[in-house]
């Protein structure tokens, strides 16, 4: 994966965690650099424990699986995430609609946007990658996640929630796209 699909997937995988990073400053009120930073740490942090998770587990199962069917289930594990969040911004789904910063409420809205991250971790694990990525790329998509829900907060207090659900469905579409090529690569088309 060259950084640039690393930076593409970093950002689709991160608008779950910025859709609800607006959402926390819509609902907070007067919004501080506290808010910002609890935002980003819990979101980036599980954007990256998530990857590389389905990155270890992934590369013990893919043993067991047959060399030619991992271009299928990278496809259809992004395609499964990716119409999912497509699905999600289409119904205008409320996310993260509290207001509280409390540690428990911001655990469950991690792990909930984070989850598509053990996916592609999973995806992910099914490519032939240098040694380094099982640390190299959670850090990347953790560090972009932290900079969108940072930014987040700030963006949903000040601007509203009209954008949300586009960069949902941007990183639906950006995941589904990757998918696409990964069966691609698997036929040989590119």
């Amino acid at each position: 994966m060259s950084i640039i699909e690393l930076l593409i997937t970093s950002v689709a995988l991160s608008a779950d965690a910025f859709a609800v990073s607006v959402s926390k400053g819509l609902s907070a009120g007067k919004v501080t650099a506290k808010h910002c930073v609890i935002c980003g740490a819990w979101f980036g942090g599980f954007q990256a424990l998530m990857p590389a998770v389905g990155m270890i587990v992934g590369s013990k199962l893919s043993e067991v699986i047959a060399s030619g069917a991992h271009h299928w289930i990278a496809f259809v594990l992004l395609a499964y995430v990716g119409v999912s969040m497509i699905i999600s911004a289409a119904r205008n789904k409320k996310e993260g609609e509290d207001s509280s910063f409390a540690a428990r409420k911001m655990l469950v809205l991690a792990v909930a946007t984070s989850i598509d991250a053990l996916a592609v971790g999973f995806a992910l694990s099914m490519k032939t990658l240098p040694p380094f990525a099982v640390v190299y790329y959670p850090l990347v998509i953790g560090a972009v996640t932290f900079c969108l829900s940072f930014v987040g907060v700030l963006i949903g207090n000040r601007l509203g929630e009209k954008h949300k659900r586009a960069a949902q469905f941007a990183g639906g579409v950006i995941l589904l796209l990757i998918g696409v090529k990964s069966l691609l690569e698997g036929f040989h088309v590119i």
